[in-house]
């Protein structure tokens, strides 16, 4: 004999099954979910079963503040745009040798500049040596101490010293996007932060090894 279900099962029955349709919604929103670059922080990418290769972490638009005053946006600087890219980095570079410290300031170029380098152009610990002298003769390193001298000089109490480095570190991930991403990678798999300090820095610096083949730069060495 057939059993007939009475009306309590019926509703059981279709309040389950509208909380397997919830279910399976919200699963496929959060598999959707991408991870853009806000400001100064890197926005983490949702956990997946396979490790990412590479993470976009390419700052986009024009730098607060100095962008308009220098003429210079971050799109600027682009193995699509290589005569550009070079006029770019020429411009900040240019500030190494106008631009001279002294007192606070220098002591604030040395903390900041000593906390980042151009490893995947030259094997030089940093930028600068401890006394605040160039340590590396390629235009990518010209680029970033000129920047940080530009803004110590013009700019020392709109930014912090980290603030300062952050900017250094969206620039030299546009010199080196390949490794700068590879890198971005490892260091979202490991749970750590992803901001422009831990990324570009040397707080982390060679995490990425054994990772591959990390690609070319932008801008002449």
């Amino acid at each position: 004999m057939v059993k007939h279900m009475d009306t309590s099962e019926k509703i059981m029955l279709g309040v389950i099954a509208v909380l397997l349709v919830m279910v399976g919604f919200n699963a496929y929103n959060i598999s959707t979910l991408t991870s853009p670059v806000t400001g100064n922080v890197i926005a983490p990418m949702p956990e997946k079963t396979q490790v990412q290769k590479s993470v976009d972490v390419v700052p986009k638009g024009t730098p607060s503040i100095y962008g308009k005053e220098l003429g210079v946006n971050y799109d600027d600087v682009s193995a699509a745009t290589p005569e550009k890219a070079d006029a770019t980095i020429k411009k900040l570079g240019a500030f190494d040798d106008q631009v001279t410290l002294s007192g606070k300031d220098m002591d604030r170029f040395i903390s900041i500049a000593g906390r980042i380098s151009c490893e995947y152009c030259c094997g030089a610990d940093s930028i600068i040596t401890k006394d605040g002298k160039a340590a590396c003769g390629c235009a990518h390193s010209y680029a970033m101490r000129g920047l940080a001298k530009y803004l110590l000089k013009n700019h020392p109490k709109e930014f912090t010293d980290d603030q300062i480095l952050e900017e250094l570190g969206k620039w030299k991930t546009l010199f080196f996007p390949g490794a700068l991403s590879k890198k971005a990678a490892v260091l979202q798999e490991k749970g750590i932060e992803l901001n422009y300090i831990n990324l570009a820095s040397n707080k982390y610096r060679g995490i990425e090894r054994g990772t591959g083949n990390a690609g070319g730069m932008v801008g002449g060495c």
